[in-house]
């Protein structure tokens, strides 16, 4: 397959300039994707449907108010004229979007995306030395802040030498904000820029079990792809269908189920700032929601709500992904509802979800088969393939696939052509994929992906910490939590205050959903001989 690129409409070629070398992509599969040379997502999703007589369907639910198709294309073509008119945002400038999931979040995206702009979206959660280290590897100029989580972004842009325009907007639909005034003066129409469909549209940063964020590149085309791959095969949208769901926009987990899948289908997007198990069951209850993405946690809240008298009939789809689904939560699913829990995998790297069960054909404890166009396998070290029931490495390729920016790591997730998720699979004797572990360090904790290292560097900042190793350890709620294994500086004690005072004090460095929700104080930690922490052992201990 050839990697050769079409044509481009950006001015700042930073993206293009540092995609990675030719020789180290994945092979593409694009035989059933096939796209005019030009195309601009932002526009596919919104102005097309309007185009396709969809203008009086309700694309976009939240924060008190219902938006439709006509008035969601409207209003990004506001936001993208002020953009380029305003702030001279240029087809290739990266742009960064810092907000909760809201509609005006994802109007911001859309027009950035008009705009011809590359979006980086990113948590609420996130602090300033987070962020910095986004905005300095990807050389960020703009960014989209809702006005309520202004302080982090600010003090990131005070030191930044990339950072200088920071543009604030109203998430909460009063349109009280700088980029909102300036948006509603402006034409509904925009002529958006010509991207090309290899142009980047998106950058997903994925935190890597290091800690040093990678940047995955994807293409305007790539957002079309999962839509009308996944999301047309398996969950089979039509114009009727209410979304909803937990992940945050900023994943592109969420970001494709939450946004791309239902406007891609004229179909209906509930955005939640806080999408705590009672308020989607209070969403699904009220807007009678029938696709539904969560994790696993999240579904066992809503088995109980059923047992307490919760109408959550109206969902046909119930997908869950962020971490591997206990057949328990499956079979229980089934029992009460009569409907399968859709089992997938997906990955920042691929942008979305490639093995998946479907409504005719799923099985607990399976993660199903590969979604159209992808192919799938189980290997090992040297890339042999192995035999049936044999666990091994997860191997992967299709029509999207690992492009990371400016990164050695490239070589580690693309061989020989195929992407290596980090997973560890094994394949029945009918085709089926079957999720072990995960290979590596990353601890997955109810959907959220933490690193380790990341944690350790938070708890060692603390003057109190002389040492301590981070490992994950199984919950029945969360399917993994954080702990932390801590030895203390001589002149500290161990007591419940003192744990409390350390999660504190890492939930205030980093995003808070990375604190150790347990931590254990050691004399000493298990080392090898040449004084590296054995972290096996501490997990050892933990199973044992």
């Amino acid at each position: 397959m050839s990697h050769v690129l079409g044509p481009t409409a950006h001015s700042d070629t930073f993206a293009r300039d540092n995609l990675p070398p030719v020789e180290t992509w994945p092979e593409f599969n694009l035989d059933q994707f096939q796209y005019p040379e030009y195309l601009n997502a932002g526009v596919e999703l919104t102005d097309r449907l309007v185009e396709q007589g969809f203008g009086d369907n309700t694309a976009l639910i939240g924060n008190g108010r219902q938006r439709t198709y006509k008035e969601l294309s409207d209003w990004t073509n506001r936001i993208a004229h002020a953009l380029v008119e305003d702030y001279g945002v240029k087809p290739g400038n990266r742009i960064m979007i810092r907000s909760a999931n809201n509609p005006a979040m994802v109007a911001c995206w859309l027009a950035a995306t008009k705009a011809g702009a590359v979006v980086v979206n990113t948590m609420p959660m996130l602090r300033a030395g987070e962020l910095a280290q986004i905005v300095d590897k990807a050389e960020i100029e703009f960014a989209l802040c809702d006005t309520r989580l202004m302080d982090e972004l600010v003090a990131c842009a005070k030191d930044s030498k990339f950072l200088t325009k920071v543009i604030g907007f109203d998430g909460t639909a009063n349109h009280d904000a700088e980029l909102d005034r300036i948006a509603l003066t402006k034409s509904v129409k925009f002529d958006a820029v010509k991207t090309g469909r290899d142009d980047v549209a998106l950058l997903g940063f994925t935190s890597g079990t290091t800690g040093q964020p990678k940047a995955t590149m994807h293409f305007h085309r790539d957002l079309l792809i999962i839509a009308d791959g996944y999301a047309k095969e398996v969950l089979n949208v039509t114009p009727d269908d209410v979304f909803v769901g937990s992940p945050p926009l900023a994943f592109t987990f969420g970001l494709g189920g939450l946004a791309v899948f239902p406007l891609r289908f004229g179909a209906t997007a509930t955005l939640l700032e806080k999408a705590s198990p009672p308020n989607m069951i209070e969403i699904i209850e009220t807007y009678k929601a029938t696709v539904c993405f969560t994790a696993p946690t999240a579904y066992r809240a809503m088995l109980a709500a059923m047992d307490d008298g919760a109408d959550l009939s109206s969902l046909r789809a119930a997908v869950s992904a962020g971490e591997t689904l206990p057949a328990p939560v499956y079979n229980a699913w089934m029992e009460k509802t009569g409907k399968p829990m859709l089992d997938g995998i997906g990955a920042t790297e691929m942008l979305h979800i490639f093995i998946s069960n479907r409504f005719g054909d799923s099985h607990p404890a399976c993660t199903g088969r590969p979604v159209t166009g992808y192919d799938a396998k189980i290997v090992d070290d040297e890339m042999n393939e192995l035999p049936v029931g044999t666990v091994g490495k997860l191997a992967v390729r299709g029509p999207t696939g690992c492009r990371y920016m400016a990164d050695d790591r490239q070589f580690g997730y693309v061989r020989d052509g195929w992407n290596l998720t980090g997973d560890a699979f094994f394949v029945d004797n009918k085709g089926y994929f079957h999720f072990a572990a995960r290979s590596d360090d990353m601890i997955v904790s109810s959907g959220y992906n933490i690193a380790g290292p990341e944690v350790e560097a938070a708890l060692l900042s603390h003057p109190d910490v002389a040492e301590c190793a981070v490992v994950a350890s199984a919950d029945a709620e969360r399917g993994y939590i954080v702990q932390a294994h801590v030895v203390l500086a001589t002149n500290a004690n161990p007591s419940p205050e003192m744990a409390k005072l350390l999660q504190d004090h890492v939930k205030a460095t980093i995003a808070p959903y990375k604190y150790p929700r347990s931590v254990i104080f050691v004399d000493g930690l298990p080392k090898t001989a040449t004084g590296k922490i054995q972290r096996f052992r501490l997990k050892q201990e933990n199973s044992a």
